[in-house]
């Protein structure tokens, strides 16, 4: 197996864990000081871990891979991302509507493991679908 499908391997094991919920198998594919960056916030686990509970616990996120590229230690990943608001989060009541997007992220893996995460997505749309409106 080259080092590009070891890395997507990895990724794949990311986005399984993310869509499970098991924010304890991400922490594991984690370097213990792995910048993580996305819309709605830049640290390591602990920062993020809060964010990502909810939007996988509120929003129900789940991440469909419709196209991985690796390239050295870099792998580039585009989702098909969906979710329907069944919980509270970050601050608003849910109103059972779901979203459709299109997300993306970059990972650099290093000895194994995600070293450094980029993640964008339209979180202007995912908001408006959700029936979210700003306060």
């Amino acid at each position: 197996m080259s080092l590009e499908d070891e890395n997507k391997a990895i990724v794949l094991q990311y986005v399984e864990a993310f869509n499970t919920g098991d924010l304890m198998a991400l922490r594991a594919l984690l370097h213990d000081d792995a910048v993580i960056q996305g819309v709605m916030g830049k640290g390591l686990f602990d920062r993020i871990e809060p964010i990502w509970r909810q939007l996988i616990e509120g929003y129900g996120m789940q991440l469909r891979v419709e196209e991985l590229v690796a390239e050295g230690a870099t792998v580039a990943a585009r989702y098909i991302e969906t979710g329907t608001f069944k919980a509270p989060a970050f601050g608003h009541m849910p109103t059972g509507k779901s979203y459709e997007l299109v997300a993306m992220e970059f990972f650099e893996i290093r000895d194994g493991k995600i070293k450094q995460r980029w993640g964008a997505r339209d979180s202007a749309s995912q908001l408006r679908q959700l029936g979210i409106t700003s306060t």
